[in-house]
């Protein structure tokens, strides 16, 4: 693994003639830890210290947002199709089985962000989280990293949004609606379909569409603004009339102050791997799915067209926003009830 020479070796660290000696998880400016336990078997934590935590988006992604925040990479909620899988090629590990195991937990993001927050070349921009890779998996539950980002976010009064599949979330809910009183934040829930079977074989780590949109509601009462990113509609699986009506009548039930669809997209990575899920769950798809992705990572434009109209539609008939709360703190406005999902391609992992 590319980190390999900044593990911390006990003995060495504690010198020649020092004996063993308990080992600080921080003794070197860069360390990494690879740890195995009971209560998350079959998953292996790396950690290590990162050197940034803002990082910067690339000119060309298609994303509407510049600065990320990502305090893990790899994600136990192995949705087969989350477009960050390649990312973890990047390290040496394979898109597929380590990407859902092997989960690099970057142990200093808060620490990180409050410097990098208050740094002079720091200009106030907005910072979006979980874009990448969800920042409450799992994982968020032992390390707990995300109350002190956010405790940073908020003591700078800067503008940042969340995206997750996470029900871990609602444990920082006093601290978003502190941040809340204080800068502009937006938060979103990711359900692309309520069908509970399907949920079951394709994102298997996450907490259930159900719940997901029960961490909506509970950010309803609490006066805090949640839209639900419907991502992804998956062709030939989630998308007739019938399941996308049942997804955007249970948003606007939980008082989603948004709905935004977005077809499956198929990048390399998750490509390879969704299609091997597909194969071994849905065979009978296989010519359709090549006919409709033979091209390229993104379905044709009328397809995400007409299911972005169709969902329009339907968050009107149903008054999607409507039950959503008064804006009493200072929360991202949003523009209409439904976002159209062809133009921009979020992740969804």
């Amino acid at each position: 693994m590319r980190w390999d020479k900044l593990r911390f070796d006990d003995d060495r660290a504690a010198g020649d003639d020092a004996g063993p000696q308990p080992v600080p998880l921080f003794g070197l400016e860069a360390v990494a830890r690879t740890i195995d336990t009971p209560e998350f078997r079959g998953i292996t934590f790396h950690e290590v210290r990162a050197k940034s935590i803002i990082n910067r988006v690339p000119d060309a992604s298609r994303v509407p947002f510049r600065w990320t925040i990502n305090p893990y990479r790899g994600c136990s909620h192995a949705c087969a199709y989350c477009f960050a899988r390649n990312t973890h090629t990047y390290l040496d590990m394979d898109a597929g089985h380590d990407f859902n195991t092997q989960i690099v937990v970057k142990v200093n993001a808060p620490e990180l962000a409050r410097r990098e927050l208050a740094g002079p070349r720091w200009r106030g921009e907005h910072v979006a989280m979980g874009t990448n890779v969800d920042c409450y998996q799992r994982a968020e539950g032992r390390y707990q990293l995300m109350p002190g980002i956010i405790g940073a976010l908020r003591d700078a009064a800067n503008p940042f949004s969340i995206l997750t599949k996470g029900t871990l979330i609602l444990r920082d809910l006093d601290l978003l609606c502190e941040a809340a009183d204080v800068t502009d934040v937006g938060l979103n829930v990711s359900v692309g379909f309520i069908d509970k079977a399907i949920s079951r074989s394709v994102e298997p780590g996450a907490p259930s569409p159900e719940r997901r949109l029960g961490v909506c509601a509970a950010m309803a009462a609490r006066g805090l603004r949640c839209g639900v990113l419907m991502g992804p509609v998956l062709p030939f699986l989630t998308d007739s009339p019938g399941q996308l009506e049942a997804t955007v009548r249970l948003a606007a039930e939980a008082g989603a102050a948004s709905v935004s669809p977005i077809v499956l997209h198929l990048r390399p990575g998750a490509r390879e791997w969704f299609l091997r899920w597909l194969t071994e769950t849905h065979p009978e798809l296989l010519d359709r799915y090549h006919q409709l992705y033979g091209r390229g990572a993104y379905a044709p434009k009328p397809y995400q067209q007409q299911i972005s109209e169709r969902v329009a539609a339907l968050a009107v008939r149903y008054g999607v926003g409507r039950s959503s709360p008064y804006r009493a703190r200072r929360i991202a406005p949003t523009a209409s009830p439904v976002t159209a999902a062809a133009p921009v391609q979020l992740p969804l992992a």
